[in-house]
């Protein structure tokens, strides 16, 4: 199948309710045109400058979705246009996404990414952490961010119960959080779920799904 029959089955799978971010990281313009061509708006990307550059050649109706682990450093070059970072996972980021978002006048929206897996190299907060940033009066300043969500990725896992359980877990504790309300804070989007265990997340109350591999074909 090609990659617009590959996007209409998937779409056919996923409620409305949730979105649907085509991961296009590593994957040549003419493949993302293809997807556009097909009437998908949110692409999802994990190297800012990967991600820049298709920017600049691609429509401008597009939504840019920041998935990567985010460097302070690097965030200057997608403030202009990203529509939504995924893997928030400190005050100082936050901090910094802020400042640069009110240089160019943006309000940009984030999501605090949740570490849930059990393998040490996904990042993340835990629940501490998490409890203490959204506490944090420093936090309250920030007028040029929007706490919208958070997100979580699974262990690369075989195992179904394990992926269920941290999935579960996670959505436990948007729920809980999900009350808390602030003039930068309000919880509607969780993000967790790729091409191998993304029915399995929507089951367990995702609402944003991160596919790519099937979509565009393996990497």
């Amino acid at each position: 199948m090609n990659i617009a029959e590959n996007l209409s089955l998937i779409k056919s799978t996923i409620p409305t309710h949730v979105t649907l971010v085509a991961v296009s990281k590593t994957k040549p313009v003419a493949d993302l045109i293809e997807a556009y061509n097909a009437g998908q708006r949110i692409f999802g990307e994990n190297k800012i400058q990967e991600m820049t550059e298709k920017w600049e050649q691609m429509p401008k109706d597009i939504q840019w979705h920041m998935i990567g682990h985010v460097q302070s450093n690097k965030v200057k070059y997608m403030i202009p246009y990203v529509s939504l970072i995924h893997g928030v996972d400190s005050l100082k980021l936050l901090k910094e996404i802020n400042r640069l978002a009110a240089k160019w006048k943006r309000t940009v929206d984030c999501l605090l990414q949740i570490h849930i897996a059990e393998e040490d190299t996904k990042f993340g907060l835990d629940e501490k952490e998490l409890d203490e940033l959204l506490a944090s009066e420093e936090l309250k300043t920030f007028q040029n961010i929007r706490i919208v969500g958070l997100m979580g990725m699974a262990t690369f896992t075989e195992n179904q119960a394990q992926i269920k359980r941290e999935f579960l877990h996670l959505k436990s504790i948007f729920d809980q959080h999900k009350p808390l309300e602030t003039s930068n804070l309000k919880l509607k989007a969780l993000s967790m779920g790729m091409s191998g265990d993304y029915q399995l997340a929507i089951e367990c109350g995702s609402t944003m799904v991160r596919i790519g591999s099937s979509i565009f074909g393996s990497r």
